[in-house]
């Protein structure tokens, strides 16, 4: 950045609401000799400054990268409205926080893939930053667009605008990727070589060197390489060591308010439980876990460098971690006197203990949230939940117990198979928190008074799930069953929260979307819609026109139903969790059928061919009260 474009930046920052998001200078912000190092890395978040310093990804990138001498990492986030037409207006490129650098100065720019409905994010940003969203705009000294994280797991709807994407963990595969570019800049290879080489990366997916072809009623047609450098089926990565891969023990604290102000200790990786529309539980497979040592020594240095009071054990499933109540023991013998608190945010119903409720909240009562998801035993069962009314109910009894008063419980609609019965369930299983509350004695019940909030999303069918091939409910579907809901949640104490179903659609049309889907995104952008994750920005209408633009039909892509045997966009992709394993749990659930934990023995997913699954390498005895499937595709 110029100091012309620096100055005009001070000037902006007067005038837009929280310039502390743009200012950098955190405690623990790594700033680099920018001339010392050879490879330069933006990392680039799709949202907002907030959102952004929420993500322990980025936390744990940010820190592997600059862990190496030739390399820097700064951080990029979305800028506000405010601020984004400013910058426009001033003619102020996007610049990362820690040297103000422009966009277009980095070696390499990265974005994380979380939300579907941030990739209009990416173009503002990479527009902002003065570098052409359309890949095959770009001229060679500019740098390489590279993106990863859970939607690069279908990448084809932002395949014409980023050059290559990572797949899976990004531990190992980023520093392969960083070795790769900045070896090809010093040899002053073209873009494309470098775009060959990075193909040959295990776990890198390069589109421009893929072609796909269409069946005149718009399904795939054909999917491969045009290029001898490209594999035909892309491997995800994995990491198969938890508690030897890098892991932050400082990370920038900020001076603002953001949504997740905290430290946070990732426990594990990946989930055992299978439960069929849950994308990340398929990704993120195997189980891995970090050491108790390792956790412990990670805990003291981050309460350490960051002076947090509160620590958060991260994983999609923390009460299957072996170890958790002697880290929790642990955790608060260590801490209780400087008041840190420790939170579980991904607690299961049929795990809660109540001695690590009554562990957690010796410091600080926060809510307590719960996700039963379904309101019947039925639907829980075709979603493989493997929890009961009969957990619920227990776990909410002893949180009660333990004094709270404030209770989050989370559903869907619109799930495969759903009645009128399952909706009145949710309404029936509100009622029975709340008497559960009311159960006890007057003078063990909180001071607060209850508060019970139900919050419903909009099924959405993700790819590598068993409901890939599932269509979702309409907007129209979606209305009528929200306001069941309405009725059904009118009791005392409970409040019922819904998701906006014009954004759910969007979000299905999106994650199950090919190349075209690309050129929806660009007509959208095109249109103004960025930040459409925030209900004031989001502009529906200018999204059906931009699929209007495109000759391309919304349904066609989010409630159409699919057959097994139509050709997916992400089919390429080896996640580890075979088809054919995702076609039997369709079929089971459409039976209601259950599978066991992963961990009570191997339903035969897939990964016993990647040699990287505990529960393959010595699998337990079968249960003998469950069907078996062939145990391997």
């Amino acid at each position: 950045m110029t100091e012309l474009e620096n100055a005009r930046l001070e000037a902006l920052l007067e005038t837009v609401q929280k310039p502390a998001r743009y200012i950098g200078g955190e405690m623990n912000a790594v700033v680099k000799d920018w001339e010392k190092v050879k490879a330069r890395f933006a990392f680039c978040f799709p949202d907002t400054y907030e959102i952004a310093m929420s993500h322990l990804g980025m936390k744990i990138l940010y820190h592997l990268i600059n862990e190496r001498e030739d390399a820097l990492c700064e951080r990029v986030c979305m800028p506000g409205a405010d601020m984004a037409d400013g910058m426009r207006k001033e003619n102020v490129p996007l610049f990362g926080l820690e040297s103000r650098h422009s966009l277009l100065e980095f070696d390499i720019v990265g974005f994380t893939l979380q939300y579907e409905m941030s990739f209009t994010n990416i173009l503002e940003m990479l527009d902002l930053g003065r570098i052409p969203v359309y890949g095959k705009d770009r001229t060679e000294e500019m740098p390489i667009i590279v993106a990863g994280g859970p939607c690069a797991f279908n990448p084809e709807p932002l395949a014409p605008f980023i050059d290559a994407f990572m797949i899976g963990d990004g531990e190992e595969v980023m520093h392969e990727l960083i070795d790769v570019i900045r070896d090809g800049r010093a040899a002053k290879k073209s873009r494309l070589d470098i775009l060959r080489a990075l193909a040959g990366v295990e776990g890198v997916y390069v589109p421009c060197l893929y072609e796909a072809t269409y069946n005149e009623d718009g399904t795939l047609a054909s999917f491969g390489p045009i290029d001898p450098a490209a594999p035909a089926v892309v491997k995800k990565r994995v990491v198969k060591d938890l508690t030897a891969a890098s892991y932050p023990d400082n990370i920038p604290v900020p001076y603002t308010e953001i949504v997740h102000d905290r430290m946070v200790l990732e426990i594990m990786r990946g989930c055992t439980r299978g439960c069929r529309f849950c994308q990340a539980g398929m990704l993120y497979r195997p189980v891995r876990e970090r050491s108790m040592d390792r956790l412990l020594e990670l805990a003291d240095a981050l309460q350490k460098s960051t002076g947090y009071e509160e620590m958060s054990l991260s994983s999609l499933s923390s009460g299957d971690f072996t170890c958790l109540p002697q880290l929790i023991a642990s955790l608060m013998e260590r801490y209780k006197e400087k008041r840190v608190s420790v939170s579980l945010p991904s607690m299961r119903i049929d795990n809660i203990v109540k001695q690590s409720l009554e562990e957690t909240q010796q410091v600080k009562k926060s809510g307590l949230t719960l996700a039963p998801e379904a309101g019947t035993q039925r639907l829980r069962d075709v979603i493989n939940k493997g929890v009961t009314e009969e957990d619920l109910i227990r776990a909410v009894s002893d949180a009660f117990e333990c004094g709270w008063s404030s209770v989050k419980l989370y559903f869907m609609m619109g799930l495969p198979t759903e009645t009128d019965e399952d909706l009145q369930g949710i309404g029936m299983l509100a009622k029975k928190v709340v008497w559960a509350y009311y159960r006890l004695p007057k003078e063990q019940r909180s001071k607060n008074g209850l508060k019970v909030t139900c919050s419903a999303s909009v099924f959405v069918p993700k790819p590598f799930t068993p409901f890939q091939w599932a269509g979702q409910d309409t907007i129209e579907m979606v209305h009528e069953k929200q306001a069941a809901l309405r009725q059904y949640l009118k009791t005392k104490c409970v409040n019922f929260n819904w998701h906006e179903s014009y954004l759910s659609q969007l979000e299905a049309a999106v994650t199950r979307g090919d190349r075209r889907i690309g050129e929806v995104i660009y007509h959208a952008w095109k249109r103004g819609c960025r930040l459409d994750g925030w209900n004031e920005h989001f502009k529906y209408d200018e999204w059906m026109n931009a699929f209007q633009d495109c000759g391309l039909d919304i349904a066609f892509y989010a409630h159409r139903e699919k057959p097994y045997d139509e050709l997916l966009p992400w089919q390429f992709i080896d996640a580890g969790v075979s088809q054919e394993y995702l076609k039997r749990e369709c079929e089971k659930a459409k039976r209601g059928e259950i599978t066991r934990d992963c961990r009570k023995g191997c339903n035969g997913c897939g990964l016993h061919k990647w040699d990287v699954c505990d529960w393959v390498k010595n699998p337990p005895l079968k249960d003998t009260d469950e069907t078996q499937a062939p145990l391997f595709d």
